[in-house]
């Protein structure tokens, strides 16, 4: 009896181990070939004005043998837009996602740009910077400017 409740208990651990390895991840094997190669995937705008929108461009190259086409390109928010050619990317040609930042708002930020390319593979980039409160005016006033008006 101890035999055969011993057999059983062993019959179904093996049972649940295999399945365990065989439900796991997907192997290497079966991931899609990377077909998009970014020169770079951030930018440091550093110190930029308030009001001053800066912009900068993120090359790519398509380094499948398929032509690619980018689905979308999404910002994280209203203040960042991403420009991109909507025609096709021939094997070995490069491309380019002009990024432009909003410097409406002072302070830090830290803004990402998501590329949606081949159903749903994506690629961030990323957007960085402190923006500064910039002069009030064009230029400082002068005080003897008033002095010269007034003889």
């Amino acid at each position: 009896m101890k035999s055969l409740l011993l057999l059983v208990c062993f019959s179904a651990f093996a049972f649940v181990s295999k399945a365990q390895t065989s439900t796991g991840t997907t192997p290497a094997a079966t991931k899609p070939a990377e077909v998009v190669q970014l020169k770079e995937t951030s930018y440091d705008f550093g110190k930029i004005p308030q009001g001053r929108p800066v912009t900068h461009n993120f090359e790519l190259v398509n380094i499948g043998k398929e032509p690619l086409m980018l689905e979308n390109v999404q910002a994280s928010c209203g203040c960042t837009t991403p420009e991109w050619s909507k025609e096709a990317i021939q094997p070995g040609a490069t491309s380019v996602i002009k990024v432009g930042y909003n410097a409406a708002n002072e302070g830090a930020f830290n803004k990402t740009i998501t590329i949606i390319y081949n159903n749903n593979q994506t690629k961030v980039l990323n957007i960085t910077g402190s923006v500064y409160k910039g002069p009030t005016t064009s230029a400082p006033v002068n005080a003897s400017l008033s002095l010269l008006k007034n003889n």
